[in-house]
């Protein structure tokens, strides 16, 4: 049955992924016991470049792991060359961000929005986080590869005990050993090699197909990767963009205590985000793989199925955000301030109200990359995580302050919503589905 089978690629997948988003509620929530709300607005002007990491890495990893899944069937030989360039591109575009992480992590920190006393809190966690980033970019790769060879168990296996691993080793440096923020930064930094080592072992099963060869760096195969990583790209880099945007105008609305608040509203979301991309993710071995054989009745219950599956999440959390907003606030609010649990408790309502127009989103342009048409899954991408966003920042900060901010999110992905929905799937959606 194509829907017991499409879970069975989904719900490893978002259990994974929710393992990754927890460990950075963990960060906050152990930097906020250690550092209060000044160690948190340090946290949220680290996690744009974080966005970026990942958004690099995914698109690669990701990207090449889908191009492996619709090549493995038609021309295995050709297959097996994408593993081998994903790790080398994947390698060479971390090298920049650890050199930064080297020499002027000050600089990037000061370039996100950091004033000296933030630059006192979060210049050791900037720079820890910059030096593991061939870690966090080639986990995409090993991952991606590993759930699209047929093993998600052991691809969410990985994501959950790195989480895990980051989670007590987060408390464990940071508090026992007094190594404070660095603690908390060198915890996330070696979760990745844990989720590799994990990833590794499905290389010596007998049902493994992924292989290593010797073959020259592909351009070529590089650009056919990243055509169909651009959604995994946006889909990391819109929340990095997102805060970066927000971190600024709350800086100029507010100050540092509206970004703190942003931080706990961000990090929340977080989690919402990572479980749509975990559906989105999920689906894409199973529709390539339909795609692959031309079955257009499985791929068009793959893309409803995929959706109902979103909208649930999404609607729950749309709930728990409007009942638990304030005691989930409260846990990150170690110093009880009442103007940051003010901003944080209306912003996070506001905020998720975005969610199910960001699952119907995601899961489309999941859908659309995994199916080869990379054109479809860029707009829709682009426009949610880059353009609308933005615009409406700015544009709704200016007429509401920081209400606006909040709001921003909801509305810019119901505008990517209709938008889309009008100028690409009248005729290009499974069975024209909406």
């Amino acid at each position: 049955m194509v829907e017991k089978k499409l879970r069975s690629y989904i719900i490893p997948n978002v259990l994974a992924m929710t393992g990754t988003s927890c460990y950075v509620l963990a960060d906050t929530f152990f930097i906020s016991m250690a550092q209060g709300a000044n160690g948190i607005t340090a946290l949220n002007l680290v996690l744009p470049v974080y966005g970026l990491m990942f958004a690099i890495g995914s698109m690669i990893g990701i990207g090449s792991a889908t191009r492996y899944s619709l090549r493995r069937a038609l021309d295995p030989a050709e297959a097996d060359g994408y593993f081998s360039n994903s790790l080398f591109w994947a390698l060479l575009a971390s090298l920049p961000f650890a050199a930064a992480g080297l020499w002027f992590p000050d600089a990037v920190l000061r370039w996100m929005g950091a004033d000296e006393v933030i630059l006192g809190v979060g210049l050791t966690y900037m720079r820890i986080a910059l030096c593991f980033a061939p870690c966090f970019m080639l986990n995409y790769t090993f991952t991606a590869f590993v759930r699209n060879d047929g093993a998600p168990n052991v691809a969410m296996a990985a994501t959950l005990t790195s989480g895990i691993f980051n989670i007590i080793f987060d408390y464990v440096l940071m508090f026992p050993l007094g190594m404070g923020m660095a603690g908390a930064a060198l915890a996330t930094g070696l979760s990745p090699v844990v989720s590799m080592l994990i990833c590794s072992v499905h290389f010596f099963s007998p049902s493994n197909h992924i292989r290593l060869v010797r073959r020259a760096p592909s351009v070529r195969r590089l650009v056919r990767s990243c055509s169909l990583g651009i959604v995994a790209f946006v889909g990391e880099m819109s929340s990095g963009i997102t805060t970066m945007v927000f971190n600024f105008i709350l800086l100029g609305l507010a100050g540092n205590i509206a970004v703190a608040a942003y931080g706990v509203v961000a990090n929340a979301a977080l989690v919402g985000t990572a479980l749509l991309n975990g559906v989105s993710q999920g689906l894409q071995p199973y529709a390539s793989e339909m795609h692959g054989k031309a079955d257009v009745d499985a791929q068009r219950r793959i893309y409803r199925h995929s959706m109902q599956i979103a909208l649930g999440i999404a609607a729950l959390l749309v709930v728990l955000a409007g009942v638990f907003a304030g005691p989930l606030v409260s846990v990150f609010n170690s110093e009880g301030s009442a103007q940051l649990a003010a901003y944080a408790t209306v912003g996070m309502r506001l905020y998720f109200l975005g969610f199910p127009g960001a699952a119907v989103n995601v899961v489309r342009a999941g859908f659309f990359s995994a199916t080869g048409r990379g054109m479809e899954s860029s707009v829709i991408a682009v426009l949610r995580g880059v353009v609308a966003v933005t615009v409406f920042a700015f544009v709704l900060s200016r007429a509401f302050g920081i209400i606006g901010v909040w709001l921003a999110f909801p509305v810019s992905e119901m505008f990517t919503w209709a938008l889309t929905g009008r100028l690409l799937f009248r005729d290009a959606a499974p069975a024209n589905g909406k």
